[in-house]
């Protein structure tokens, strides 16, 4: 596991857990339930940010003693104009040059636009972003982000917090196959099993935001999370046995026949 590393836009990761800010229920189970999960990158969404005095933000001022990377999102565009401008306003307020691109134009299902995240982050990555766009389960518009210079692509398992866990293992099977980059598991997701299986797919990471912030108890689900990852991403790594019609002792029945 020392060797087995996650690198996106030059940091190396420690922790496959990216995690969401919001919906926690106050301050301080937040940022409990940030250091049970032992998340490095952070992502909230920018227009919950005070962009004019980021230092004194109420989201922010609560994690200021923490090292983290943050990963502004631009939820609420509904184009890449849109999400371009929010991007740049980020940055310029010194926030960071990571970028999650989020663009819905539904509001009944918050499915992303995938002509439009294509557009944002072509030209996001040309002004050097590291940009991680949220995405839907296609292996074809997966590639063709990844071909656009994403540092990481993140299809949803299901529309944004449904918790309905993974709808197409397959399609995410095949994006993970055909990958050059990080493929980061991003909404949909509800319980520790629905991780587990998303990592088994091998998938390099998740993001969570709803499942744990409105867990009865989101500190303990924060840990939950965090050990589900681990565990698929074991399990991936091991190599699972072969799927059979018909069963097979695992003592060896062949020595107890008789001759």
């Amino acid at each position: 596991m020392k060797t087995d590393v996650l690198q996106i836009g030059g940091h190396t990761l420690s922790s496959r857990f990216f995690i969401g800010t919001g919906l926690f229920p106050n301050p301080f189970v937040q940022k409990e339930a940030i250091k049970a999960s032992g998340a490095q990158v952070l992502t909230f969404a920018i227009r919950r940010i005070n962009l004019a005095s980021t230092e004194d933000d109420s989201i922010l001022q609560h994690l200021e003693d923490d090292k983290y990377i943050y990963l502004p999102n631009t939820s609420g565009a509904r184009t890449a104009d849109e999400a371009v401008r929010i991007a740049r306003l980020a940055r310029a307020s010194g926030l960071s040059d990571w970028i999650k691109v989020e663009i819905s134009v539904n509001e009944r299902t918050l499915l992303p636009d995938p002509i439009e995240t294509l557009k944002a982050t072509e030209i996001l990555v040309k002004e050097g972003f590291t940009v991680l766009p949220y995405t839907s389960d296609d292996p074809v518009i997966c590639k063709r982000l990844e071909e656009a210079g994403a540092a990481a692509v993140m299809p949803g398992a299901a529309p944004i917090g449904t918790g309905l866990g993974i709808l197409n293992p397959y399609n995410l099977g095949l994006i993970v196959e055909e990958a050059g980059v990080p493929i980061i598991v991003d909404a949909g997701l509800g319980s520790a099993s629905d991780v587990t299986q998303a990592m088994e797919l091998g998938v390099s990471g998740v993001l969570m935001n709803t499942p744990v912030a409105k867990a009865k108890d989101p500190v303990r689900m924060a840990k939950a999370m965090s050990l589900a990852i681990e565990a698929g991403r074991l399990s991936y790594l091991s190599g699972r046995i072969t799927k059979k019609r018909y069963a097979s002792a695992s003592s060896g029945l062949e020595q107890f026949k008789l001759k």
